[in-house]
């Protein structure tokens, strides 16, 4: 919080030639709500990986200081040193935070034991789909923005429903896998020294592939097709160590891209949109103040931040659409540079690392997929969206988890690290023997991956 606060008044410093007295409340709101969701942390899960609150608090703090940065901008000149610093988008992002902070504390006082989500695995796999296909089937008014379906918008308010189905989505994958990974990690025959499986072991993986498509098709956005196919594709090859699965998975989902691309390019349609956003990937700058304006705006702010960056609160944030949500991390980059969006990246990487490290470490097979899952699709996010950003690949209606407004996906990506904190909690607690105070709850799946050593407590 006191990198935030330096963010903060650097910002003032650079965008009114003048810091406020006020320039630090921000920050130590923000400083306040950790610290209670610290001391919650440290009675509900005493063993949990202390680095992952600290990066990801960072995170949102620098999302929240860039928010105010943005406001700043957006206000008139004479007005700008009087704007109220709980005012605008960088003040709902404050009350967003406090509200998913406050939910995630809740379901770490809830669930206890990650292993009772396995319970559970097939009513969250339906809520999963659900949730997923509520903004196709609903009219473009109540569910488009910006030529994506993925919201519900009643009035005032508005909802990502597919961030929270992600979560959903994953928990049924993970206990799915765990009961069918031996048949799963069946082979057929051996081509190129890589064991592939065999052909009637592939109808998940062409159902899940299947939904992937039409959301890919119907919901027009690719990011969110991508994110759910990739992570039940990671976890299916987490539970089988079969090499094969990936190349099926890359197969499968780059030949149904190109085949919507295809379709969008003679019979329109449905596939019209994947095909106008493939070409402006293609080439942004045959219509750069058209329909490459967003992407050509990113890129040349990204650009105009060099190595190094114009400096907190020296860039342009109000020339690039969407900058306080979909291109957040561009207009983050004009200000810090490669340089610093280097780092906020190895931040990224630590919060991954460390739960790939909890799942290699915690004893059950279900919490081994749950949070390698969870784990793999945080880090799949940030690529699609910096990818989408950078020209890397089309681009996506997904948001750049703890960085950019909005509710729907703060929330869903604190109840991730919630789970993450309580598979850890679990991976590092002491196992003293039945009956001893250290000795974990009982219950969900026993088996174990890979040889893992098993011990089971009974109450």
């Amino acid at each position: 919080m006191v990198l935030v606060a330096a963010y903060a008044a650097m910002v003032e410093a650079k965008a009114l030639d003048t810091v406020t007295p006020d320039f630090w409340i921000p920050a130590a709101a923000l400083g306040l709500v950790f610290l209670g969701l610290h001391l919650v942390i440290r009675w509900l899960a005493p063993f949990a990986d202390p680095a992952l609150l600290p990066a990801v608090a960072l995170l949102n703090g620098i999302g929240v200081g860039f928010l105010r940065r943005y406001d700043l901008a957006q206000a008139a000149p004479a007005e700008r040193e009087d704007l109220a610093i709980f005012a605008g988008t960088g003040g709902r992002q404050l009350a967003w935070t406090l509200a998913a902070v406050v939910l995630a504390a809740a379901l770490l006082a809830i669930l206890r034991d990650h292993r009772t989500l396995s319970r559970y695995a097939y009513t969250l796999g339906l809520a999963g789909i659900v949730l997923v296909m509520i903004p196709a089937v609903l009219p473009g008014r109540f569910s488009e923005i910006n030529g994506a379906k993925l919201w519900i918008k009643v009035g005032g308010f508005s909802i990502q429903p597919g961030e929270f189905a992600k979560l959903a989505l994953l928990t049924f994958f993970a206990y799915y896998l765990v009961r069918k990974r031996e048949v799963l990690s069946l082979a057929s025959r051996r081509v190129l020294g890589i064991d592939f499986p065999r052909g009637r072991d592939l109808g998940p993986v062409l159902v899940v592939w299947m939904v992937s498509l039409m959301v890919l098709v119907f919901e027009k956005d690719l990011g969110t097709s991508l994110l759910y196919f990739g992570m039940f594709v990671v976890t299916l090859y987490i539970a089988t160590e079969r090499v094969s699965w990936l190349l099926i998975g890359l197969i499968l989902f780059f030949g149904g891209a190109y085949l919507a691309y295809v379709l969008g390019s003679t019979v329109g349609g449905p596939f019209a949109n994947f095909y106008d956003r493939a070409q402006i990937w293609l080439d942004p700058f045959a219509e750069p103040y058209d329909r490459g304006y967003q992407l050509v705006q990113g890129l040349l702010t990204l650009g105009t931040g060099g190595l190094f960056g114009a400096g907190p609160g020296g860039g342009q944030p109000t020339l690039l659409p969407e900058v306080q949500t979909d291109f957040i991390f561009a207009g983050i980059g004009e200000e810090i540079g490669l340089f610093g969006l280097s780092a906020l990246l190895v931040v990224y990487l630590l919060i991954v690392e460390r739960g790939l490290r909890a799942a290699l470490a915690v004893r059950d097979s279900f919490g081994k997929l749950l949070a390698g899952g969870l784990a793999f699709t945080l880090g799949l996010q940030v690529f699609v969206i910096v990818g989408g950003i950078s020209k890397l690949i089309p681009l996506t209606g997904q948001t750049t988890p703890f960085l950019s407004a909005g509710g729907s996906s703060l929330m869903a990506n604190w109840l991730l690290i919630a789970v993450l904190l309580r598979v850890s909690d679990g991976a590092r607690r002491p196992v003293t023997g039945a009956g001893g105070p250290a000795a974990r709850p009982a219950g969900g799946p026993p088996e174990q991956l890979h040889g893992a050593p098993t011990e089971v407590i009974r109450p």
